[in-house]
């Protein structure tokens, strides 16, 4: 019997070895929260992205390392937590944050397996030759059909090699917002003019969805029409993506990764690790897949994308990651062995230094905020923004379902039931019933930091 299924075999690995390479698109918007249809927010029109739902998997419980946007990105392009990157926090300006030029990012492990690489939108990340790509397409970010049709020539080219494009969009970004004392700007999330090829989508402030995390205020519905509008627009461009490699001819051989760095850019969400600000959107289409339209319920973090993107390419996985690839998981329900997650955030601006490390199980979320004594910090355009002024200078109690004073303010620990407290409320640490669960989580977080070397690991022994 064996001898006969042998040749069967070697030619059916000839075969699948033969099989043209597929090309990737990883799409990672900017700030983006779960709000689309297909993620159940009804007042949104998200049309493309449902869309592409349909046509392929969503992951319901996908979730960043760290909600700040370079230091997101390092994770996501290279599979490492950001302690191990060296990207702490934000790149640009007088923040200069930067990975260590050991790191061996997506990018190019991707060229040396013989894919092609450009990107386009917002970067983020340093330095260029640590995340080095064959090509730096121009294209305005907010303007994402501008950037479908500048990426076409890349995508068509007369090139046998497959390719990878990341795809940055920066919306639903919010701007600097306004500042204290003065009105609100009508262009916090990038609507303060037209964009060739968008068709703006104008949302009431009275038919946004306040999430319970949220104020439901008027400066708050304001500020969420304007991220539904922005959020509408990156939607369209998405669509024209898709539109250009249906006419390139490159459709069917391609995956497609959509994503975002961090949540919502409220606080409470952005810079934070509590659910809003880790919880996010993935989808998933690969051409031919089984059970389109599905969901998986598997735990995913942003360490693997590095190594399931790798894996959808045929190309080996990295020689040092934290994540590992779910690239099978793709059409299937089976999450078995994929019900534990963890999170590492340290910096968002350079004034911002929070370092928090997070273990989130399918009930349990323990937050271990290494510098509690701090206050916490704002992100300016946080600070700024209509909804946490209306706050401050109301003198209101509470910020959505929590004290304003136990945000400003932390403990040591923070101790979430997911399953009676999905909104992380409620601070089960000092609760003596809870002790042992306490222990065991606070252990795991431990064990984590050592693993992946992280250098804040060493506070434990001299603090």
């Amino acid at each position: 019997m064996i001898l006969r299924l042998f040749p069967f075999l070697l030619v059916s690995a000839a075969v699948l070895h033969a099989q043209p390479k597929l090309n990737v698109v990883l799409v990672v918007c900017d700030d983006w929260s779960r709000d689309a249809g297909c993620f159940g927010n009804p007042g949104i029109e998200t049309p493309h992205i449902d869309a592409l739902a349909r046509e392929g998997t969503r992951f319901e419980r996908a979730y960043c390392t760290s909600a700040s946007c370079s230091a997101s990105r390092s994770v996501i392009l290279t599979g490492l937590h950001n302690h191990a990157t060296g990207q702490y926090g934000h790149t640009h300006d007088y923040h200069h944050f930067s990975a260590f030029s050991k790191v061996r990012s997506l990018p190019v492990l991707l060229g040396e397996a013989g894919y092609r690489t450009a990107r386009i939108g917002k970067y983020h990340v340093a330095p260029e030759e640590v995340f080095r790509f064959d090509q730096a397409l121009s294209g305005n970010d907010r303007n994402g059909v501008a950037m479908s049709e500048n990426s076409r020539p890349f995508i068509a080219a007369n090139d046998e090699r497959p390719f990878f494009l990341y795809f940055c969009t920066s919306d639903p970004h919010r701007g600097g917002g306004p500042l204290p004392g003065h009105a609100l700007k009508p262009d916090a999330f990038g609507n303060h003019r037209p964009y060739p090829g968008i068709a703006e989508i104008v949302y009431d402030p009275k038919d946004v969805i306040v999430p319970p995390w949220l104020p439901d205020t008027p400066e708050c519905r304001s500020e969420l029409a304007q991220y539904y509008q922005s959020v509408s627009r990156m939607d369209q461009g998405l669509g024209k993506l898709v539109q250009v490699l249906k006419e390139t001819g490159q459709y069917d051989r391609t995956v497609i990764i959509i994503t975002s760095d961090n949540g919502i850019a409220f606080p409470g969400s952005k810079t934070n690790l509590y659910e809003p600000g880790m919880h996010l959107p993935l989808i998933v289409r690969v051409p031919g897949q089984a059970n389109p339209g599905g969901i998986s319920n598997a735990m995913v973090s942003w360490v693997d994308f590095t190594p399931t993107i790798l894996d959808f390419a045929g190309a080996p996985p990295p020689e040092e990651t934290h994540g590992r690839s779910w690239a099978k998981l793709v059409g299937r329900d089976d999450a078995q062995g994929w019900d534990e997650i963890y999170a590492s955030h340290t910096f968002h601006e350079i004034t911002m230094y929070y370092p928090m490390r997070v273990v989130q199980t399918r009930r349990w979320k323990l937050i271990f905020n290494i510098a509690h004594p701090l206050p916490y910090p704002f992100a300016s355009d946080l600070w700024r923004s209509a909804t946490w002024q209306g706050i401050v200078k109301s003198g209101q109690s509470h910020y959505g379902g929590r004290l304003v004073s136990h945000y400003l303010q932390r403990p040591r620990y923070e101790l979430y039931d997911k399953e009676a407290d999905p909104n992380e409320f409620q601070n089960l640490a000092g609760d003596a019933a809870h002790a042992g669960v306490l222990e065991e989580l606070a252990a795991k977080v431990k064990a984590f930091q050592k693993q992946t070397g992280d250098p804040w690991f060493h506070k434990h022994e001299y603090e």
